[in-house]
């Protein structure tokens, strides 16, 4: 049977975005190894690339050290959802007016600031925990502040990438930067953990502080040609309001943010509750934490990488129905194993399985949606992906609290299964629509028959 959205040729790539630059030197459509990191042929996409790296690796060290520190002040289920919850409401309740703001004013500049603001609050939480006055109320509200910081950067960091790339890479470049994310979440977990053991979580804040300007010095070097955005009519709560007229009257659109929401909320919590999966059940303390939290990001990598050689987006909508099931499947076992290298088997495959899900449904929604409106449905997909997150990690830190953490992380990994099984049923009937929305984008144009590249940006 003939697949609307995903019967794409080989030769058929996205038609590259804005006019053509001055001077325009042909290139041949890269092969082998080129072709999975070509995204890395434009100089600002290198330079985010780099940046961005170093600093995701400090993010996720202040993230696990920060589940550490809540954990040692604690010992409570409830207090680590508690924190998770704090540091990703924010994101649930204002990434719509990120996303409005991302539309509105240069993205680049809107990702310098948010890089800052998070740069400072890393700054007060190391100061905090190094001269020992920090307590659990200041480490949640200090996580509350970089979640309001976090619902502005995801929209515009995520809406900014096709304006590093073009359209033709935009694919690749989604999936590289996928990659760059679980690289860094093998090494920061497995870094936090040694420090954490050593000489503690503060150093770890520390750490994150300092790696920011290295993604900051990489942004004031790119060269972005100005967009200008057109002129939105209405008020800025109208302007929001479109963004979720156009997801809620899509049905693409609608049925893969439903899945995303779903998966964050059930399943992904498992994460908040891992100190206590290293700890108690386990036994094996700081540097289990940081090594378990390591295998999550090799699979994640792994995944990544996968969907970086590919050009086009064919069985993409299969591919995230089965890729939720998987993640839920992985979750169930790792519920139950007491094995310690079973475990981080199984988690790698679990990483493996949600970066397919996650990247395949970002890639799918960015193809779909028109320019002006990609911030705020961006937006949307960070409410569904890290908003939904924290309601989520508050329900399994009191589940878990009440019947224990395995049984907690089995729930979830259930319901991520049936949520698969049910998009796998309805996607057919939405793959003509959705292949309409790519044509209209222009992602679907035909490029030259001796498949020329476009410039270098």
């Amino acid at each position: 049977m003939w697949n609307p959205v995903e019967k794409m040729a080989d030769s058929v790539s996205p038609a590259p975005e804005g006019p053509p630059e001055r001077s325009q030197p042909v290139h041949i459509r890269p092969r082998g190894w080129r072709k999975t990191f070509r995204s890395l042929r434009h100089r600002n996409f290198r330079l985010f690339f780099g940046g961005q790296f170093i600093s995701l690796i400090g993010t996720w060290m202040q993230q696990v050290a920060v589940y550490w520190l809540v954990y040692r002040l604690t010992g409570s289920a409830v207090l680590l959802g508690v924190a998770g919850f704090a540091g990703q409401i924010p994101v649930s309740v204002l990434s719509p007016l990120g996303g409005l703001v991302a539309d509105r004013l240069r993205r680049q500049y809107v990702v310098i600031a948010t890089q800052i603001a998070s740069m400072l609050l890393a700054v007060v939480l190391s100061i905090l925990t190094l001269t020992g006055w920090v307590r659990v109320w200041e480490v949640i509200f200090l996580g509350a502040l970089l979640g309001v910081v976090n619902a502005f950067d995801v929209p515009a960091r995520q809406a900014f990438l096709i304006e590093m790339v073009g359209r033709e890479d935009l694919f690749n470049a989604i999936a590289l930067n996928s990659s760059m994310f679980n690289g860094a979440r093998v090494v920061g977990p497995a870094i936090a953990g040694l420090l954490v053991a050593w000489i503690g979580e503060g150093w770890c804040f520390f750490a994150n502080a300092v790696s920011y300007l290295a993604v900051i010095a990489g942004l004031l070097m790119m060269h972005i040609d100005r967009v200008v955005a057109k002129e939105e009519k209405g008020s800025p709560l109208e302007n929001v309001i479109e963004g979720f007229r156009f997801a809620r009257h899509t049905a693409p659109i609608r049925a893969l943010l439903s899945l995303v929401g779903l998966v964050s909320l059930v399943a992904m919590p498992y994460t908040v509750l891992m100190p206590i999966f290293a700890d108690r059940i386990l036994h094996g303390g700081a540097k289990a934490l940081g090594l378990l939290m390591g295998a999550i990001g090799v699979g994640a990598v792994i995944g990544a990488l996968v969907l970086a050689t590919r050009h086009e987006v064919r069985g993409l909508g299969k591919l995230i129905a089965l890729a939720a099931i998987g993640f839920g499947l992985t979750l169930n076992l790792f519920a139950f194993s007491r094995w310690f290298w079973l475990s981080m088997a199984v988690l790698v495959l679990s990483g493996l399985s949600m970066m397919l899900q996650f990247t395949s449904t970002n890639t799918l929604i960015q193809v779909m949606v028109p320019d002006r409106l990609r911030g705020r449905v961006m937006s949307l997909y960070a409410m569904m992906f890290l908003g939904m997150a924290p309601w989520g990690a508050l329900f399994a830190g009191m589940l878990a609290n009440k019947i224990g953490s395995p049984l907690t992380v089995g729930i979830g990994g259930t319901a991520s299964v049936v949520g698969g099984a049910i998009f796998l049923r309805k996607w057919p009937a939405m793959r003509r629509s959705a292949r309409e929305l790519i044509e209209e984008q222009g992602m679907l144009a035909s490029p030259p028959a001796a498949e020329l590249t476009g410039p270098r940006a």
